[in-house]
């Protein structure tokens, strides 16, 4: 089965994206949404977190995502250390999950796919752009945060630039019937491709 990376960066709209793949039948794994729910359930997970960030990180067995982000927030060596608790841990549960489905392909959705090195294990993989401005604008609606803020979170991720070097197809991310249309499309290539 092949496996379809999709990434792009925050306010690009990716999981706009993966639902229109989702509309087409395609199962979606969120590597965030499965993050959390390791971070939720995962004895191991939450052991190797209290090691790194002290109790706080936990009010019992429910991280504590606030006390977590501001240990991580323009700290790349904390994120860091997150990230090698949560990757490997994600990677093995995607596989599990992989192995249920009955699909041509299914889309592997991860904010850093690129940044990682997941891409590799993927057989193609999409990169959704929006502007600059859009992305900041649909923040600021769906978080309230700040351009500040926003711009922070921004830094933590390559930019487009970098990730276009590294992505089999790119989908902009700016009116709905053509980022639709483009999905579609790409369904069509995947679909078609003979590529293992």
């Amino acid at each position: 089965m092949k496996v379809v990376g999709l990434t792009g960066g925050i306010g690009s709209g990716k999981t706009t994206v993966a639902n229109y793949f989702r509309d087409l039948g395609i199962p979606v794994y969120i590597a965030d949404d499965a993050a959390r729910e390791l971070m939720n359930s995962s004895e191991e997970i939450r052991k190797e977190i209290i090691g790194i960030f002290g109790e706080e990180a936990y009010n019992g067995k429910q991280p504590d995502r606030k006390y977590i982000a501001s240990r991580v927030f323009n700290n790349p060596e904390q994120l860091n250390l997150l990230n090698n608790v949560i990757h490997p841990a994600v990677a093995k549960h995607f596989e599990k999950w992989k192995n249920t489905q009955d699909a041509a392909y299914v889309i592997y959705e991860a904010a850093i796919l690129f940044e990682k090195g997941g891409y590799k294990k993927c057989d193609y993989s999409i990169l959704v752009t929006a502007p600059y401005e859009e992305k900041i604008k649909r923040l600021q609606e769906r978080d309230q945060s700040s351009v500040e803020e926003i711009q922070a979170r921004m830094n933590n991720q390559w930019d487009d630039e970098k990730k276009r070097k590294l992505a089999d197809f790119e989908i902009e991310n700016l009116q709905r019937e053509q980022t639709q249309s483009a999905v579609r499309k790409l369904h069509q290539i995947i679909l078609k491709s003979g590529k293992n």
